[in-house]
């Protein structure tokens, strides 16, 4: 177990799928946690789960995509903690399996914002509390549908794939500063957002088809990467893309 005694995390979309299983396993590592989303029932009950696990932990409804909601968020984080040292951008989704040109201009806007803007704004609040206190750790929660074309996705394929690109950057940019940048790339996990993909027969031989290892994963099964790259071992990486999905990204 990679040991994360006396840090704190922050994570978005941690109320459900990849981001509860990823706060869950930080706390188990030590972490302290600030968990949020925009659904709090979702969140409140992943704070309860991490204090069951004797760890603090503090819940709030942001929209990442909303500055003012994303600001609050680490005010409160530094006065409840003083310190951020983890940040892990998983907030994201996909509302609309469909070719592009039935895309609408809404669905659109929403997946760039969340996905995208969220990632953006969490980091830009979180880099000047990082750098004051001498490093940090940021880990984006892309996709290997930001390496690899995806039927019916192309707007969430852009997203991740910009996604991406916005963690090589700012892994240059901050590397001076002690900040580590990576991007963790999950291939299809059994959450809510691949529901619609994998609900069909036909949907989900396709899925499989382009998997090595025949399965989809858990939520379970990508924590323990956002672990490792959150964790010291880890202190000499930085601007990775690391794939965890059965071999998807390997074809």
């Amino acid at each position: 177990m990679f040991e994360l005694d006396g840090k704190v995390a922050a994570v978005s979309g941690a109320g459900r799928g990849i981001g509860k299983a990823i706060a869950l396993a930080l706390a188990r590592a030590g972490a302290d946690l600030v968990v949020f989303s925009r659904t709090e029932e979702q969140f409140r009950r992943t704070a309860e789960e991490i204090r069951a696990l004797g760890r603090r932990a503090l819940g709030f409804r942001v929209d990442v995509s909303h500055s003012a909601d994303v600001e609050a968020m680490v005010k409160a984080t530094l006065d409840t903690f003083g310190r951020l040292d983890i940040l892990v951008n998983n907030a994201g989704l996909n509302p609309s399996y469909t070719r592009m040109e039935r895309i609408s201009e809404e669905d659109y806007d929403l997946i760039m914002a969340v996905n995208v803007k969220g990632a953006f704004l969490c980091s830009q609040r979180a880099i000047p509390v990082m750098k004051e206190q001498g490093g940090g750790c940021i880990i984006n929660v892309a996709s290997v549908a930001g390496l690899k074309a995806l039927y019916k996705c192309s707007a969430y394929t852009a997203s991740k794939g910009a996604l991406v690109q916005l963690t090589r950057t700012m892994a240059l940019e901050l590397a001076p500063f002690n900040i580590r940048v990576n991007a963790l790339c999950p291939g299809f996990v059994n959450t809510e957002l691949t529901e619609g993909l994998l609900s069909s027969e036909r949907g989900r031989e396709r899925v499989l088809s382009l998997i090595p290892m025949g399965r989809t994963a858990e939520p379970e099964e990508i924590a323990p990467a956002a672990v490792f790259l959150a964790s010291d071992e880890a202190s000499y990486v930085t601007g990775a893309v690391l794939c965890v999905d059965g071999g998807w990204s390997a074809w």
